[in-house]
């Protein structure tokens, strides 16, 4: 017979665990610390096992106990979900979400569809353009919100990830041993290009442009065709490229920040939600 799990008593156990004591999840749960006590003791009496095991510097899981910290996490992260999304509004209408063309399949691909799931009434627009013109267009709010890539955050905006900038070429290409060093780059708004023009002045590197476009298909052509490299994120490198290796001879790059901006002076409803789903995916 299929028995039901107690989401309080498994909430309870998560903030013993996170908290490192009972009093502290106590404060957490807002709750007594002879509740929350019930609670883990009602929890081990239903799996009848001890899940945590007291002593002076606080609490330590048992092995039973470190077997369910994990499922009961996954567990409580589902019931939040299906309580915020039952309790959100019916969302209907358009979003036009911003980002480069490069992080369109790794970062827009996986929202797009996590949030259709959610919201198919809801219409998902895609408007691309570099990372400097789409905050541009979200402060004269011609887009809902922005994915963009920068060497920093500024205080208005979310970090996502940050990934360190890499030279790439084609899967065993030889453009990194040409003099000098063609490059296949965004126009002079992308935040990438200065950041690999300073690398190679300080490694005195001779280079040459062979491609300066938005595009970012436009950018890959010439380095899969093997007569040029490009500065990229290693999360939107294609199948056909590759990374090069510190044995290629191309100076060190910087850390990229992938952030998330809303506008400034209040995002809308469903650009909200959008949001709060991207975060999730990224935590993920």
């Amino acid at each position: 017979m299929p028995r039901n799990l107690d989401i309080a008593l498994l909430r309870a156990f998560d903030a013993v665990v996170a908290a490192g004591g009972i009093t502290a999840a106590a404060r957490l749960l807002n709750l007594t610390q002879a509740a929350v006590s019930l609670q883990l003791k009602r929890l081990e009496e239903n799996f009848g096992c001890r899940l945590v095991e007291r002593h002076r510097a606080g609490i330590r899981l048992t092995p039973q106990g470190e077997r369910l910290i994990g499922q009961a996490r996954h567990l409580l992260h589902q019931n939040d979900e299906v309580w915020a999304s039952m309790k959100a509004p019916a969302f209907a209408g358009e979003v036009r979400l911003g980002m480069p063309s490069d992080l369109v399949r790794p970062f827009g691909t996986p929202v797009l569809r996590r949030f259709d799931r959610a919201w198919p009434q809801v219409r998902v627009t895609i408007v691309c353009d570099t990372s400097g013109r789409l905050l541009e267009q979200l402060d004269r709010r011609e887009i809902d919100l922005a994915i963009v890539v920068q060497p920093d955050c500024a205080a208005h905006g979310e970090t996502l990830r940050i990934e360190p900038l890499a030279w790439v070429g084609a899967r065993n290409g030889t453009a990194h041993l040409r003099e000098p060093l063609p490059l296949s780059t965004g126009d002079e708004t992308c935040p990438h290009r200065p950041i690999a023009l300073k690398a190679l002045a300080a490694a005195a590197r001779d280079w040459r442009f062979v491609c300066e476009v938005a595009s970012f298909e436009a950018i890959c052509a010439p380095v899969e065709a093997d007569i040029a490299v490009s500065p990229m994120l290693p999360s939107t490198i294609p199948d056909a490229l590759e990374a090069l290796k510190e044995s290629a001879g191309l100076p060190p790059l910087a850390d990229f920040y992938v952030n998330l901006y809303l506008p400034r002076a209040g995002a809308t409803d469903i650009a909200s939600e959008l949001a709060r789903q991207i975060r999730e995916l990224h935590a993920e």
